[in-house]
């Protein structure tokens, strides 16, 4: 799944999607105050922040990452390039003077869930890592989850295995690790014979920190291997592991959610410049630290993330599962508790999209670059001229299919009921309030689940920077919305939060209060029947369009 970050090519103070908003910089620490290095792994960009135990972010440093998109639905990434990325950007970080080392008492990474890097017994990766957008395993995934008696593309006895012990399903779009790695043990037979471990990406970075192959009972959920009922001893299952073809030997052991592998690397210590005795705690995927920096950890207390890609989620008490709209409730970040969890695909992306290859280009804009904040202030300015529901032209924002509430990853983007009267206001508004019409028809699923209404949502992402943005999701959603202090910065704060919580040094009841509203955002009655409106046609096009798109894209997503 997608990490909260986007393209942050020229400066920190960039957000998801581009989308600014004034915030505090960097702090200079005082002496002697404890700080984790935090680690943000996303797909587009290895966010650092220092960040003190009581989650006040001293200063942070944002170094880019390249993606390779290749044909038949291949994501990959470079795995050393995030370490490459990790280090130089701690190190800036340490010269800055806005932290000290010694003040650093432990690292915490946060990353884009649902990749696999293989590696070999050093630990070093045997290709480019699989990333949350590959679907290349989605053929192999439909034969070990197919049976007699069909149910929604899965056999009824594996399904109800599944859903037993582990509270899902893998993904029939083959993007879950499951899926990366039967893919390679199909057809890249030396790759998978080779491989001595198969890693998330977070956890191929706690390898290079610790020198452990280890895996949390968090990040390993979207293998669909695990007995996930006893929160506290989640364990590898014999039945799930025969049911899919994978080898236990080649999966890393596992851990309890926020604890300590162990200190730093000899190594890794000396790469970074900090000290020896810095331990690392065992970290958690993107969506699920990004619930705890959201300040959103009590139960049914709901956040909003429109980062690259989107979720909305929250913590529940109890182990439940929703297969029709690809969303259960696993393992937390925090010992002992569960999470629901989902993702859709395209949110903050959707608005680079339209920036790069619509209405400016990668070559050209206004102004000397392009890619400069300043060009998102602008279409967000003219945005802000159109009226609510953009006269009427609606987007589709699933420009790589789609996981929740729909798995369909033939989807594809577009705009409709466009005029001779639209502008390029008009497309940068449609694709804001499409981005939030796609939440609103999740939101309408976790509300089901959770079996009440939800009267609030705190927002992160760097497209919560964006107080065009946030009102817009409060009118479609006809909720509160809260909008979180330094939002893009939330999976470091939760990075922070939980290794603070694994140190001892603080417990989960505080952290609501260490979290901070910058802003509230009423819905406006004036825009209910509106959006009303335009929400149910929404979901018309995608009920009218989606054998269309299963026609169009049928060779390419086979």
């Amino acid at each position: 799944m997608a990490g909260c970050a986007t393209r942050f090519l020229e400066s920190r103070r960039r957000g998801v999607g581009g989308i600014t908003q004034s915030g505090s910089e960097g702090r200079v620490s005082q002496a002697g105050e404890k700080s984790i290095l935090a680690i943000d792994l996303g797909t587009s960009a290895v966010k650092l922040a220092v960040v003190t135990l009581r989650g006040r972010i001293l200063g942070g440093e944002v170094e880019p990452l390249a993606l390779d998109l290749l044909p038949d639905g291949g994501a990959e990434q470079d795995p050393e390039a995030w370490w490459s990325a990790v280090v130089r950007g701690t190190r800036r970080l340490l010269a800055s003077g806005r932290v000290a080392a010694r003040d650093i008492v432990s690292v915490n990474c946060s990353s884009q869930w649902s990749g696999t890097v293989a590696v070999d017994a050093q630990g070093k990766p045997l290709r480019p890592a699989l990333i949350w957008m590959d679907s290349r395993g989605a053929p192999h995934v439909r034969r070990v989850a197919g049976g007699l008696i069909p149910i929604e593309g899965y056999g009824a006895a594996r399904l109800l295995t599944w859903i037993r012990l582990t509270g899902g399903v893998p993904s029939l779009s083959g993007k879950d690790p499951v899926g990366h790695i039967l893919y390679l043990q199909a057809e890249h037979p030396d790759i998978y014979r080779d491989a001595y471990k198969f890693l998330e990406p977070k956890d191929w970075l706690n390898l290079r920190l610790s020198g452990r192959f280890a895996a949390s009972f968090d990040s390993i959920t979207l293998h669909w291997v695990t007995d996930n009922r006893a929160l506290n001893r989640i364990v590898y299952d014999e039945r799930l592991l025969k049911m899919v073809g994978l080898h236990r030997d080649k999966l890393p052991d596992l851990v309890p959610a926020a604890s300590v592998l162990g200190p730093l690397s000899a190594r890794a210590a000396n790469e970074l410049g900090l000290s020896e005795d810095v331990r690392v705690v065992t970290g958690a995927p993107d969506i699920l630290a990004a619930a705890v920096g959201s300040g959103a950890v009590r139960d049914h207390e709901a956040h909003l993330c429109v980062g690259t890609s989107s979720w909305l989620c929250c913590h529940v008490p109890y182990k439940k599962s929703d297969l029709f709209h690809q969303m259960a409730s696993v393992p937390s970040a925090l010992p002992g508790r569960y999470l629901l969890a989902n993702e859709q695909e395209s949110a903050g992306i959707c608005l680079t999209f339209l920036k790069d290859n619509i209405l400016y280009g990668q070559g050209g804009g206004p102004g000397a670059e392009e890619d400069s904040a300043e060009v998102y202030r602008l279409m967000e300015r003219e945005a802000g001229k159109v009226p609510a529901g953009s006269d009427k032209l609606i987007f589709m924002p699933w420009l790589n299919g789609e996981r929740s509430p729909v798995d369909d990853k033939s989807l594809r983007g577009g705009f409709f009921n466009q005029s001779l009267k639209t502008t390029r206001a008009h497309l940068v508004r449609a694709v804001m309030e499409g981005v939030a019409y796609n939440s609103r028809w999740l939101f309408t699923y976790v509300e089901q689940f959770v079996g009440r209404r939800l009267d609030s949502l705190r927002i992160i992402g760097g497209g919560a920077r964006s107080a065009l943005w946030c009102q817009i999701h409060a009118d479609v959603l006809d909720r509160v919305i809260q909008q979180v202090d330094e939002p893009v910065l939330a999976n470091a704060r939760g990075a922070a939060f939980q290794a603070a919580v694994a140190l001892g040094e603080l417990t989960v009841e505080e952290i609501p209060s260490l979290v901070p509203i910058a802003r509230t955002f009423e819905p406006d009655p004036a825009n209910r029947a509106m959006y009303d409106e335009l929400f149910r046609e929404f979901v018309n096009l995608y009920k009218s369009n989606k054998a269309i798109f299963a026609r169009l894209n049928r060779a390419r997503s086979a």
